[in-house]
């Protein structure tokens, strides 16, 4: 009867461990986004469960859009923005307030956190807009270390910086004006790259499964 337990139990092992190898190399590859500025660069991927924002994410991005826009709006200990096309001209007082001309349907998801370093869409307030549609383009990362949970279940969040949150402090920690503006532009160029996921969850230490980091 022993023996038999014990066949038994190694028999459930052989089962779960190919189970748990299997979870820490996710199959498929990714898009793996890169947004590059003076101050270093930043790492993200997109949610495949938020696919309308992933997606006109991915098509600017590969257009060119972002190249030579700025984080536009920067505050230490909650999170810096950027993505405005406003913000390559020369009027500064415009900034915050441009768009591709279109807006990106809600697709808030409860499981999606407000954490460090989540990437969010932007949007008007619920007065104006009331259905919480987001922002064309603009877009904003989490800064502060412990989340910003009071955006949680309002806000579309659809990424999560992978690589780069130090540069993400840099940014923050930048000298601005009364309008949250930083004194010098941060400018970036946003480039995107296929990657096996399997090599993005190794050498990030992300986990596809809970689509956080291991390791902050």
């Amino acid at each position: 009867m022993k023996l038999l337990k014990r066949i038994a139990a190694t028999a459930m092992v052989a089962f779960v461990l190919p189970l748990a190898v299997l979870a820490q190399k996710p199959k498929g590859k990714d898009q793996l986004v890169t947004i590059s500025t003076a101050r270093g660069d930043i790492k993200l991927v997109l949610f495949d469960d938020t696919p309308q924002h992933k997606a006109n994410f991915l098509k600017l991005a590969k257009e060119g859009f972002y190249d030579g826009t700025t984080f536009h709006r920067v505050i230490d200990g909650f999170m810096i923005q950027g993505g405005d096309p406003n913000t390559k001209d020369d009027n500064p007082r415009n900034d915050g307030a441009g768009s591709p001309g279109y807006t990106v349907p809600a697709e808030i998801n409860s499981a999606h956190k407000h954490v460090r370093g989540a990437v969010a869409a932007a949007r008007q307030g619920d007065m104006v807009n009331p259905e919480r549609a987001s922002s064309g383009s603009q877009f904003y990362i989490v800064e502060n270390h412990d989340g910003t949970p009071m955006l949680d279940d309002v806000y579309t969040v659809f990424g999560q910086v992978v690589d780069g949150l130090d540069v993400v402090d840099k940014i923050a920690e930048l000298p601005k004006d009364g309008r949250d503006r930083p004194l010098s532009d941060v400018k970036m160029k946003v480039t995107v790259e296929q990657v096996k996921k399997k090599k993005v969850a190794k050498k990030y230490d992300y986990n596809y499964n809970t689509q956080t980091l291991e390791k902050k």
